[in-house]
């Protein structure tokens, strides 16, 4: 079922992309795109921006933002609570098996969705967020960005 959504979220992204802080996804394929499709993931905390991001930074990467910005009136497809749409993904696919997360975005896409809300593999109380159209009457940055650091654990 499709509902609309609109509210803040948030992204962590390289300080490089502070002129661009609504640039899709960049990798080929992630949790909910694959094929050349576009996706923008987002969380609906700040805090779950940095539980989202946690498994793909390290000591030494360089500096980093976190941007909000405002989604608006944005046709949803809710996933929240439903754990098989929070496995690792990664791991189907380096078996060279289709990640069965495609088959939610691409319904979702079909059905004519701007995106997915879904919660969070390693904090289910945490929400994210994907748009598949990220138009300006969708998303725009709502303030500016500023500068995050990661809690990288205690050596």
């Amino acid at each position: 079922m499709i509902s609309e959504f609109s509210g803040p979220v948030w992204r962590i992204l390289s300080l490089s992309h502070a002129d661009a802080p609504l640039v899709p996804a960049q990798a080929p394929e992630g949790r909910f795109h694959h094929s050349g499709q576009t996706a923008l993931y987002a969380s609906l905390s700040a805090e779950g921006a940095g539980v989202a991001i946690r498994r793909y930074v390290s000591a030494g990467d360089p500096p980093r933002i976190i941007q909000q910005a405002r989604v608006t009136g944005a046709r949803l497809i809710d996933l929240r609570g439903q754990r098989h749409t929070t496995i690792i993904w990664q791991d189907v696919r380096e078996t060279g098996a289709t990640s069965p997360t495609w088959q939610y975005s691409d319904h979702a896409r079909m059905s004519g969705a701007d995106g997915m809300l879904y919660s969070s593999r390693s904090r289910p109380d945490l929400s994210h967020i994907v748009l598949f159209n990220i138009s300006d009457a969708i998303i725009r940055t709502d303030g500016p960005p500023i500068t995050w650091t990661p809690p990288y654990p205690e050596p």
